[in-house]
């Protein structure tokens, strides 16, 4: 039945979308017959004005996760991509991992309607452990498995500003874990949401979803604003059939608020509170048949941001926050609590270096409750990290070639003192056209399971094909105190070109090399007499070497003031020497995206959004090999009207070639499903 009326809306949109591209084409132009002379003339003022802003919104694109301090992304010696919140809004996704999927060289594989597996160039999973997650500055990388939550981690889109992608190490600045990638997500200013916003919206997977977010002003130069939201989303079908289900529901609130305490101080406080229930389906060896998995998460954050300006050229910011999460699932019930307190300074060191410099420091604790699957040893553990950068920025040639030297310092409690040092060089030969290239060293520190998990992989029962003993075997993998830091050397070139400000390109080479990468190691069997099983023991190791390499590409043309192209390619080799039993998933070799908005009529938008992903591999945690996840073309349409001002009723349809498709095979006994066609109805009121 949803099937049906799947087709049904998508007939919809597509006869929508010749209806209007009819009219647009067809129609007389308006200056044979109905515009004077003088309303021609305005006709064309504004839209010769509009192109403009058009033009110098390509040109104007800022950055400040690339060197902590604002800039201009064609000036950033670094793979950068920003998502600006006009393309969130009509590429018409409902979360932030779905967003994702506009940035070349991201790889987003959808698991089921809770998950996902999200990565940078390369070793995907769904505790993809080498990209770094900011939420404005707050680290959402949990040290439980060096990845992140994706399923806990919700923003209220109509909020974000941009989000900030980095493709390469960004550890120089943020330090271990930045290996692969930076994603930083802007909110906006609470004075650019006063007055109210109402959202809702119905699918036939998105079962109901609603936002309320009211912006007011407390004073003179003090702004805020406040937030509750919350969905049910509809399980995907998963591969077995199961008695229970895998609905996702979640609410979450907060609030943010500006202010200007005086011409050179500024102060922005905000924090967040949400709980959910991401329910999901678990096949695993104790259980002839799947089963159903009650999920809980909550969790809140408060961050604070003070800045101060000495000059015009120097500046210093001091950053805190505070983060507690609570999860509790089949494999995993644990809680942590992270502090988290940072300082930088900028400044001009003459007229032709430009400075920034900084000091951190976290305390992180976590309690851990033993599960059948997991445990940890010691089940609670206080760790620190101490952390200092400097980053220098030389101007030669008046502006035209720019060198960038930095490295970052740092001292956990798993691997002790880790440097990670950097140099990168612009070069601007002539107007429109700009060249960089860079070599970073980056470190990605052990997590809590790789130094101190004992995980129970499978269970043979006695007298079994596998197991021709009269006593069950228990495949084990053990974290290891040992455990080092993994390494890589990155090197990057790169090029810019703005054409007739009409049209960018951007397009990047890579080639990475790892050194001490995570494997595992038979480390012998013994018997144990409490459980009464044949222990085979498997233990963490850094025996593994391996590199990537590719080429990352995206262009923009605004071919006419009412429409755009965005296109993006991206190509990744990965050659891994797995050492012993470690099985490791492969990223696709190619993907891309095409997108274009369109806006047909005044006030009418239309999006389309044609993406293709090639061939993956995923790791089979009961059968410990790897599993071969198909290539997929799909295609996302968003319609959306405004009748009155400050309302706008929109449809979109998602993954609209196939009924359904596999993105990507879980690999800790969650059952996969597959990604299926949705279409959903939403409002928006602005008041």
């Amino acid at each position: 039945m949803i099937a049906s009326s799947s087709k049904t809306s998508v007939l919809a949109i597509l006869a929508l979308l010749c209806l209007f591209f009819t009219q647009r084409i067809c129609a007389k132009p308006a200056f044979e017959n109905d515009l004077s002379i003088e309303e021609l003339v305005n006709t064309e003022i504004a839209a010769a004005t509009q192109k403009e802003k058009v033009k110098k919104k390509m040109l104007n694109v800022k950055v400040s996760s690339v060197s902590k301090t604002s800039q201009a992304a064609s000036n950033a010696a670094a793979a950068v991509f920003v998502i600006d919140s006009e393309a969130i809004k009509r590429s018409g996704v409902t979360s932030v991992p779905e967003a994702l999927r506009m940035v070349p060289g991201i790889d987003v594989a959808r698991i089921n309607n809770s998950k996902w597996a999200i990565t940078s160039r390369g070793f995907n999973g769904r505790f993809a452990n080498k990209l770094l997650v900011l939420i404005d500055g707050r680290s959402v990388y949990t040290p439980d498995f060096s990845g992140v939550y994706w399923d806990a981690q919700d923003v209220m889109l109509e909020d974000v500003d941009r989000i900030e992608v980095i493709r390469g190490p960004g550890a120089t600045l943020w330090g271990a874990n930045a290996m692969n990638g930076v994603i930083n997500i802007i909110t906006k200013h609470s004075e650019d949401t006063q007055g109210g916003l109402l959202t809702a919206g119905v699918g036939s997977k998105e079962t109901g979803f609603g936002a309320l977010r009211y912006g007011t002003q407390l004073g003179e130069d003090t702004f805020a604003r406040a937030y509750a939201k919350g969905f049910l989303r509809e399980e995907f079908t998963p591969e077995k059939a199961s008695s229970g289900n895998a609905n996702w529901n979640q609410f979450q609130g907060g609030f943010r608020v500006d202010s200007a305490l005086s011409t050179q101080d500024n102060l922005m406080v905000q924090g967040n509170i949400y709980k959910g229930q991401p329910n999901q389906v678990l096949e695993t060896f104790a259980s002839s048949v799947p089963i159903n998995d009650n999920v809980d998460t909550s969790g809140w954050n408060l961050t604070s941001r003070f800045n101060h300006t000495l000059s015009s050229t120097a500046d210093y910011s001091l950053q805190f926050y505070y983060d507690h999460y609570q999860r509790d699932e089949y494999s995993i019930d644990n809680k942590r609590d992270t502090l988290d307190l940072d300082f930088q300074n900028t400044f001009a060191l003459g007229e032709q270096q430009n400075v920034i410099w900084g000091l951190g420091y976290r305390y992180s604790s976590d309690f851990f409750k033993n599960q059948p699957l997991i445990m940890m040893r010691p089940n609670t553990r206080n760790t620190q990290l101490y952390s200092g950068f400097v980053q220098d920025e030389f101007n030669f040639l008046d502006n035209t070639l720019l060198l960038t030297l930095g490295s970052k310092f740092e001292h956990n409690d798993y691997t002790g003192f880790e440097i990670q040092p950097s140099a990168s060089l612009l070069w601007t030969p002539i107007a429109g056209h700009k060249v960089w290239a860079s070599i970073s060293r980056a470190v990605r520190t052990p997590s809590r399971a790789e130094a101190n998990s004992r995980f129970l992989i499978m269970n043979y029962p006695p007298n079994s094909e596998s197991n021709p003993l009269s006593v069950p075997v228990d495949l084990l993998a053990m974290g290891n105190a040992a455990y080092k830091a993994e390494q890589q050397l990155s090197y990057q070139l790169g090029y810019r070109l703005m054409f007739n400000h009409d049209v960018s390109l951007d397009v990047t080479t890579f080639y990475n090399d790892y050194n001490t990468l995570r494997s595992a190691s038979r480390a012998g069997g013994s018997y144990n007499s409490v459980t009464k099983t044949v222990e085979q023991l498997f233990v963490f190791n850094n025996i593994s070497t391996g590199n990537t390499y590719g080429i990352e590409m995206s262009t923009i043309w605004q071919m006419l003031d009412w429409w755009r192209w965005d296109l993006s390619y991206s190509f990744l080799k990965t050659e891994i020497n797995n050492i012993d039993d470690y099985q490791a998933a492969f990223s696709p070799e190619h993907t891309a995206s095409l997108r274009t908005a369109i806006n047909p009529l005044e006030k009418v938008n239309l999006d389309l959004w044609l993406r293709h992903s090639s061939m993956a591999k995923t790791v089979n945690p009961l059968a410990r090999n790897t599993l071969t996840v198909n290539g997929y073309v799909t295609l996302d349409v968003r319609l959306a009207w405004q009748p009155i001002t400050g309302v706008e009723l929109s449809l979109a349809g998602q993954n609209l070639i196939e009924k359904q498709h596999i993105e990507y095979f879980d690999e800790s006994y969650a059952l996969s499903a597959g990604v299926p066609r949705t279409v959903y109805g939403k409002i928006s009121w602005q008041f």
